[in-house]
């Protein structure tokens, strides 16, 4: 019995090693929680800019700026530039902080973003301003079942959307510039 006692106690000690080698590795892989903050501008629903680089809302995905959706009486509206237009306004709440630490695919820091004791986030896919994507799955049930913002009509998902028109998240980027430095004006002059 004293081999097999062996055997299983160097098979418990060498898979608790790899699993510390591992969690070692993941922990090395994701950069410090950092603050996203600055200068910020809504770039459009979901993602921030201070100058220097990009930040997207972790867990939601919102309409593209040039997004339509049509509403309960069938009337189009631009629900794209209305969720850049509500996260603006976000931004001017006493506050307003972003916290992140992983990288997007197109190494924008993923951040939750806080306006006093408001989570910012959930409150884009609570009002209908965005969807779920990776979390808040409570937020987008209750602005379905409300029928609120993109919730209350038709509407194709953010990544639908951008399928169906050729265009992929990294790709709208460029797009963006002319609409970034109107969305900083406006912020400079106090203009949303």
């Amino acid at each position: 019995m004293t081999g097999f006692r062996r055997s299983l106690r160097d098979g418990v000690v060498g898979i608790s090693m790899l699993l510390l080698a591992l969690l070692i590795v993941a922990k090395l892989d994701r950069k410090a929680e950092e603050d996203f903050s600055g200068d910020l501008v809504a770039v459009d629903g979901d993602t921030l800019s201070n100058r220097q680089s990009r930040a997207r809302l972790e867990g939601i995905d919102a309409p593209e700026l040039s997004q339509t959706c049509k509403g309960r009486g069938g009337e189009v509206w631009r629900c794209g530039a209305e969720a850049r237009r509500r996260l603006a306004g976000l931004l001017a709440a006493p506050g307003f902080l972003c916290k992140g630490g992983a990288l997007d695919r197109y190494d924008r820091l993923l951040v939750r973003c806080r306006a006093g004791e408001v989570d910012v986030n959930a409150l884009m896919v609570r009002e209908g301003f965005a969807v779920a994507y990776g979390g808040y799955a409570a937020e987008e049930e209750a602005a379905r079942r409300d029928r609120i913002g993109i919730w209350s009509g038709v509407f194709d998902r953010p990544e639908v959307w951008r399928r169906a028109n050729g265009l992929d998240a990294g790709e709208m980027a460029p797009a963006d510039a002319g609409a970034l430095l109107f969305a900083f004006l406006r912020r400079l002059f106090g203009i949303n």
